[in-house]
């Protein structure tokens, strides 16, 4: 089953990933990160691993786990 890994410490909050999310499986936490940026969170039962949010995010946030 696949599965998507985070790099929270690299996301800069520019929401292009919730956005392009074609299951809405991305939100933002409303938690702010240590370098000032509101972080998110996947929802695994939402997700389909089709690999839009590795695509479209400029800082490498997500690795896509086969």
């Amino acid at each position: 089953m696949n599965k998507v890994k985070l790099e929270i410490d690299r996301c800069k909050g520019c929401g292009y990933c919730v956005a392009e999310c074609p299951k809405k499986a991305i939100s933002f936490t409303g938690n702010i990160s240590a370098k000032g940026y509101d972080t998110i969170t996947v929802n695994e039962d939402l997700c389909v691993c089709c690999g839009s949010c590795y695509r479209v995010c400029p800082d490498g946030v997500f690795e896509i786990l086969q």
